[in-house]
């Protein structure tokens, strides 16, 4: 069940959103988890069973941890196979076909196994579950003696598909005490419908260029396709991914629940480093503070340094899919920031500030090329073709077609890409004159929150329906 589904937001959000709010509080835990395993299990049922088992493997070893901490060697020993254990689960369900694969391409061999479906959100909520015995572990939440708080920590629905990431000490006193408040709901319904529209409206329009492009081969496109398509699916992820988030942070605070931000406007950085400072902060964050740090970061040297990112970039890789193509780009984006950190942004910061950006931005975007190309073929063709080299025209009339239909879309999405769309709202609503309030609360300029609401819907319902195709340059 996905947040922008109409079964999603008719049906399963008002359900839950009453009940939640009609039982006593006492119940609302319960509720919220039983919702929760509902909501997981809508698409996938037997998976539910695999995330059930994760959630039950975690509470044991945070109990364990808790009462053997102060013993070196057994917690040691119990840290190791917790780590194990939660890997071996990712390996089974993400990377086992992979790993067969390339095992009989490298020996020739022919091993058969059965194609393991990938159980929705299990790269998210495995990471949720060791966060929560390696928090307990640091001292920095308490161990949960109550299974059904740890459950609801690791499969609450708004964070469990998408992320973000949340951290087990972000919330751990929020599981047992959080308040609710009128204020904060209706903070929570406006962040939901920012991101709401982001995906909607923005993501799933511009992903629309980018797979049609992409579905070209790449001997067939001129340097203007292929930058039209990478910029446009640069922005696809982006108000995808960043939707998704506004949306589960929105959701939590509607049940009173704060989780951290996960992106700020990752596009205007100056250096790749700043890059993954703003782009999904809670993975980053997660692998500085549970890998890189543990492996001894940036203490003992540079060459040790430079391992450790390698390591940490491998795996950033490794984690977002089981293909050559995406450990290649965690390791393009750790060989880069391994150069800034040992010269190159010295350099960087004395350029034109201007240039700062596009250094960033053609690396960012050269980058996407390799996590969206199904094959280093199409890849490296693709990054010719980009840059002039080869027999590809400039421009021709398929890029001619996108730049006229497409060209307000791809603009305004550019534009909300930045600060500057907020910064412009956020004046409005402090110099507008009829400003709502909601239970005292003020929720912002109505018209343009029901505009998004309501352009978003029709999108939703109506799958063809393009609101910027109308408005052609």
């Amino acid at each position: 069940m996905l947040f922008s589904s109409t079964v999603f937001l008719f049906l399963f959000l008002p359900i839950v959103l009453f009940t939640y709010f009609l039982v006593p509080r006492s119940f609302r835990n319960v509720l919220l988890l039983a919702y929760s395993l509902f909501f997981y299990a809508w698409g996938e049922p037997v998976f539910v069973l695999i995330m059930l088992g994760s959630i039950g493997l975690n509470y044991l070893f945070g109990l364990v941890v808790d009462r053997v901490r102060d013993r070196k060697r057994a917690v040691t020993w119990v840290m190791t196979a917790m780590v194990l254990s939660n890997i071996a689960i990712l390996f089974i369900f993400k990377y086992t076909n992979f790993f067969v694969e390339n095992i009989n391409a490298a020996f020739d061999l022919s091993i058969h196994v059965d194609p393991i479906p990938l159980p929705l959100g299990i790269s998210f909520y495995t990471f949720q579950a060791m966060s929560y015995v390696i928090d307990v572990y640091r001292r920095d939440g308490e161990v949960q003696r109550n299974p059904l708080n740890v459950a609801l920590y690791i499969a609450l629905f708004p964070q469990l598909v998408a992320g973000p990431i949340v951290r087990y000490q972000t919330v751990a006193d929020q599981i047992k005490q959080r308040v609710e408040t009128f204020g904060k709901f209706a903070e929570g319904v406006k962040r939901f419908i920012i991101g709401l529209a982001k995906k909607m409206l923005i993501a799933n329009n511009v992903g629309f260029i980018a797979d049609e492009i992409f579905k070209t081969p790449a001997n067939e496109l001129s340097v203007g396709m292929a930058w039209i398509g990478i910029i446009a699916y640069s922005l696809q992820i982006y108000f995808d991914f960043s939707g998704y988030s506004d949306m589960a942070i929105g959701l939590g605070k509607m049940f009173g629940f704060d989780f951290l931000e996960n992106f700020k406007y990752p596009y205007i950085s100056r250096t790749i480093s700043e890059f993954w400072r703003r782009w999904h902060i809670s993975l980053g964050s997660w692998f500085r503070d549970y890998v890189y740090i543990p492996l001894g970061g940036s203490k003992n040297g540079k060459l040790m340094t430079y391992r450790n990112l390698f390591i940490v970039w491998f795996v950033t890789g490794f984690w977002h899919g089981a293909n050559w193509t995406f450990i290649a780009w965690g390791l393009y984006f750790g060989i880069i920031i391994a150069l800034e950190k040992a010269f190159l942004e010295k350099l960087i910061f004395r350029m034109w500030r201007p240039l700062q950006h596009l250094y960033a931005l053609i690396l960012i975007i050269s980058g996407w090329v390799l996590f969206r190309a199904d094959t280093f073929t199409y890849a490296y063709s693709y990054l010719k073709v980009m840059f002039g080299f080869g027999n590809a025209p400039l421009f021709d009339e398929r890029a001619a077609f996108y730049l006229t239909n497409y060209s307000v879309l791809l603009c305004l999405a550019i534009i909300s890409a930045t600060p500057l769309f907020k910064w412009l709202i956020d004046k409005l609503q402090a110099t507008a004159s009829n400003k709502v309030y909601v239970l005292g609360n003020e929720i912002g300029a109505p018209i343009y929150y029901a505009t998004v609401l309501l352009l978003s819907i029709a999108y939703m319902v109506n799958s063809t329906f393009n609101p910027f195709i109308y408005f052609r340059f």
